[in-house]
């Protein structure tokens, strides 16, 4: 709990979490030294926001009208294939007693994420936000519009590895995004573009 009130902070306020403003510079994150608190970022989180969306929503139409009821398509012989499937589940199958959890799961992320967007100003960050957003608003999108019913929909799900469970892009976005933000908050990046030192 006190490692989500460090990252969220408050808006207005640059060392929020016990960041030291002048050792804001990270290389290779794209966050100038000199100016920790430049330009915001929302523009990136949305526009990753909305590509990862947009390509999640399209495949699952396409998904559905295509291959849905038709044999899979092996992609990369018995290793890869296409095969359409619904999930009540949470992410890769899990949990299909929960659907409507899971759903206020999604949406209470997607209410976060619009919250640390008013002090994003590190763009990794925008980044793995974006991803996140994207991803939770495209299987949101499925458990509020998709049979059997509002807020208990099943995920359309359509890539199967070998030996794995079946997924999708939204799935993948979520799963990348997250990786990203371990990744930051191991080199103590926080969203306001500020570093850290535990």
């Amino acid at each position: 709990m006190a490692e989500a009130e460090r990252i969220i902070g408050t808006p207005d306020t640059p060392g929020a979490g016990g960041a030291e403003p002048e050792q804001s510079g990270v290389e290779g994150t794209g966050v100038p030294a000199e100016e920790p608190r430049g330009r915001r970022r929302i523009a990136v989180l949305f526009t990753v926001a909305a590509l990862a969306y947009a390509l999640d929503l399209v495949s699952k139409l396409i998904v559905v009208a295509k291959l849905e009821h038709h044999a899979p398509i092996q992609i990369i012989g018995d290793w890869l294939r296409f095969e359409a499937i619904r999930n009540a589940g949470a992410a890769f199958g899990f949990g299909e007693a929960f659907t409507i959890i899971f759903t206020v799961i999604a949406a209470a992320v997607i209410v976060v994420i619009a919250r640390l967007a008013r002090k994003l100003y590190s763009l990794p960050w925008a980044i793995a936000l974006g991803l996140l957003l994207g991803g939770a608003l495209g299987n949101l999108t499925d458990r509020i519009f998709r049979s059997p019913g509002i807020f208990e929909g099943a995920v359309v799900d359509f890539i199967a590895p070998k030996h794995f469970a079946v997924f999708n892009l939204a799935d993948s976005a979520i799963v990348c995004g997250g990786i990203l933000i371990v990744l930051l908050s191991f080199r103590g990046l926080d969203p306001d573009g500020t570093v850290h030192k535990d």
